[in-house]
């Protein structure tokens, strides 16, 4: 008898996450996703300010599906890896198209992830620095570091303050993260790769369109990260929105300031696939799931991480990385519980706190009701960041680099790598 065929849409922290915990079901089960490694994104800030390599936070995909890809040395695998784009969906005949073949399905689970949203602003897509992929992470690396070699290079204070102007658009965990590094980045040791340039002149801007910065921990928490980051001299405009991104300046309402680099963490949206049929859709394009976590409309399919919009205690999930590894457990157990023939279970959300780091020694975290602030919360996010990250190999590799970069103040990646 041939076995159910289970087809997983991305290889994010979800979907690698859902297709581990099918390994030992009695399903033939199939991952695909564009790229062949699995990307840590909460580190890539980290590849953009030029403290860690690429990869550092890349893993082999078919290295994390190894162990558990074969039940018996002598039956084929059950657990298959497919590097492909998926180009649609169509649930009447289940088959996922992709660019190279069609693959049908029995349970089909999405978890295509997010991308960012640029809210319609002018010049915005064109013009501003995303940091989504690990590609984009390492593109703005490279304008970092192109805008201090050109700044050596002018006299013209107007075009040197423009090219040592850096935008951060965004008062999340992302635009905080980057603001921070930036400013343990430009204070060490690199500027003595630059002694003919005044670092002094670096200009550092967070924006923030709402009334204070991390809106979704406690008020003291945002509160305590905005008198941090202004004493590490980053100017913060709360209540601004971005009207233009230009290749050489962001504009405001009510005024322009010149900037090459203008880093968007404003918001991201669904990366929903192209589907057959129109699905039951919420903000930012996330798709309306049942308690189990399964569509509306399709009872053999799933949604999970950013691309599901799902509510716990009558609030949605924020999208960060611990929510979709347990929703990728709970959808693993539901097919299995379909394969028996039982009816799936509600989703279950266990929220084990939220970390945020500042940088310079500093974070903020609440773990239950209590909230901290300051040096536990940097090293408490460390140390969690590098318990999840996948791989013995990139856990000592970025251990030894974080521990050269805080010891000696140093950056050990200041390359400007071709595209």
């Amino acid at each position: 008898m041939k076995n159910p065929r289970v087809v997983i849409v991305g290889a994010g922290f979800g979907g690698l996450q859902a297709a581990q915990s099918l390994a030992n079901s009695k399903a033939d089960v199939l991952l695909i996703d564009r790229n062949n490694y699995h990307t840590f994104v909460p580190l890539l800030y980290q590849i953009a300010t030029g403290q860690l390599e690429p990869e550092h936070i890349a893993y082999p995909i078919r290295k994390i599906l190894r162990r558990c890809s074969w039940k018996q040395s002598n039956q084929k695998p059950q657990l298959r890896f497919l590097m492909a784009e998926v180009e649609r969906v169509d649930f009447s005949a289940q088959i996922v198209e992709t660019d190279s073949c069609a693959i049908p399905y029995d349970f089909l689970v999405l978890a295509t992830g997010s991308q960012t949203q640029f809210w319609g602003v002018p010049g915005a897509a064109e013009h501003a620095f995303a940091m989504k992929t690990l590609e984009e992470a390492v593109t703005l690396r490279n304008q970092i570091i192109s805008c201090l070699e050109k700044a050596v290079q002018i006299s013209d204070p107007l075009q040197r303050q423009q090219l040592l102007t850096f935008t951060v658009v965004g008062g999340g965990p992302t635009g905080i993260e980057m603001a921070g590094a930036l400013v343990e980045m430009l204070r060490g040791k690199l500027r003595r790769d630059y002694p003919t340039l005044d670092l002094r002149e670096v200009k550092l801007i967070l924006v923030q369109s709402g009334d204070r910065l991390l809106t979704n921990l406690p008020k003291k928490l945002g509160i305590y990260t905005h008198k941090r980051l202004r004493q590490l001299g980053v100017q913060i405009y709360l209540q601004t929105k971005v009207s233009q991104v230009t290749p050489k300046s962001v504009h405001f309402p009510d005024q322009i300031i010149p900037s090459a680099t203008v880093i968007w963490t404003a918001g991201l949206t669904a990366n929903s696939p192209e589907t057959s049929e129109d699905l039951s859709s919420a903000k930012k394009g996330k798709l309306i799931v049942q308690p189990t976590l399964q569509l509306l409309e399709q009872h053999n399919v799933y949604a999970i991480g950013d691309l599901a919009y799902v509510e716990n205690n009558g609030k949605p999930l924020n999208g960060v990385a611990p929510e979709a590894l347990q929703q990728g457990v709970a959808v693993a157990s539901n097919i299995k519980q379909q394969l028996r023939g039982q009816a799936p279970q509600p989703f279950d959300y266990f929220n084990k706190g939220r970390l945020a780091i500042i940088g310079c020694y500093s974070g903020v975290g609440k773990i239950g009701v209590l909230a901290f602030t300051g040096f536990l919360a940097w090293l408490m996010w460390l140390g969690v960041h590098l318990v999840y990250l996948p791989g013995w190999r990139n856990r000592l590799l970025v251990l030894l680099t974080w521990l050269y970069t805080y010891l000696l103040g140093d950056r050990a990646v200041r390359l400007i790598l071709p595209r």
